[in-house]
């Protein structure tokens, strides 16, 4: 009768635990993946195939970039393996160049393999300068691959600007 107890009362520490793991912020930011996700799937369909064949990914459901000569990127994201919500991720980017505008953008990240999904989850993840997002409009994720492991994709929600590059941006993963 003692172990069934301990059982129940171990049971329910992990349920209450799990249950407070994310802050009101990254409840937030949850649903707004599930939001993104359903407008990626409306956008581009063929997107489908990437969520369900990846080994992983992460939606940064508000990435806001703006600049002139001088510009940033920053957003705030969730990471999903096999399906599942198991993290938190963040972006940052600097960069210097020619460059104007303000833009609010969706952006995806697969990962192709389960060591690419990995390296990102330890912080050795890094794109490579000339590594840009597909732009999405209907269709064109048909065609898209994966390179070096990765696939990205923005959506543009907001604004404009005149640049699609993703290399430079900085990544750090928090765990449920």
């Amino acid at each position: 009768m003692k172990k069934i107890k301990s059982v129940i009362v171990v049971a329910l520490m992990l349920i209450g635990t799990s249950a407070i793991a994310q802050n009101s912020k990254d409840r937030k930011i949850m649903a707004d993946a599930e939001r993104a996700k359903t407008t990626l799937l409306e956008t581009s369909p063929a997107l489908d195939q990437f969520f369900e064949e990846s080994a992983g990914y992460v939606i940064f459901p508000n990435v806001g970039k703006g600049g002139f000569i001088i510009g940033g990127a920053s957003g705030n994201g969730v990471v999903y393996e096999d399906g599942d919500a198991v993290g938190m991720a963040n972006l940052k980017k600097l960069n210097i160049g020619l460059q104007a505008g303000g833009q609010a953008i969706i952006e995806v990240i697969f990962f192709e393999t389960e060591v690419d999904l990995q390296r990102f989850k330890t912080e050795k993840f890094q794109f490579a300068a000339e590594t840009s997002a597909v732009a999405l409009k209907s269709g064109i994720a048909f065609e898209a691959k994966y390179k070096d492991g990765v696939a990205v994709f923005a959506l543009p929600k907001a604004g404009l600007m005149a640049d699609a590059s993703v290399g430079g941006q900085k990544f750090k993963y928090t765990a449920f």
